[in-house]
């Protein structure tokens, strides 16, 4: 058996490379739809997202609204412009999961979130499979 040269490893090192951008484009998705949305019609999250006892409409309330979009912007763009490594993925796979926490704390036992508003949720789940999968295409990726 002869040893692999560095173009055997090529094509699964560009695999690998090809799931890891997809994985942090799409984390990146999440972030720039919902904080666009939070940034853009702030209102709008403010009343489809959040239960009729706890909405707000004052201006405070759709300022502080638009900076959580505006913050949630700012990282997708960062998402999209800095090479993310397999420590990166694991590092933002558990820094994601308090937030589960904060989901079912205000979905089921302070009911803040609506069901819109568990679309947080779903970005969750979806950055998180993300983040798993790229943490491992990245791990593949620095071995080839």
């Amino acid at each position: 058996m002869t040893a692999p040269t560095p173009t055997d490893s090529a094509p699964a090192g560009l695999a690998a490379r090809r799931l890891t951008l997809g994985a942090q484009y799409l984390i990146a998705a999440v972030f720039l739809a919902l904080g666009g949305w939070a940034l853009f019609a702030p209102a709008s999250v403010i009343d489809l997202a959040v239960t009729e006892p706890y909405r707000d409409s004052s201006f405070l309330a759709r300022f502080t609204m638009a900076c959580f979009g505006a913050q949630a912007v700012l990282f997708g763009l960062m998402a999209l412009a800095v090479r993310w490594s397999a420590r990166g993925f694991a590092v933002f796979a558990v820094l994601l999961l308090p937030f589960f926490g904060f989901n079912y704390w205000f979905h089921y036992e302070v009911p803040v979130l609506t069901s819109i508003g568990m679309l947080d949720f779903a970005g969750n789940v979806t950055m998180l499979a993300c983040a798993l999968v790229g943490w491992r295409a990245a791990l593949r990726e620095e071995r080839a």
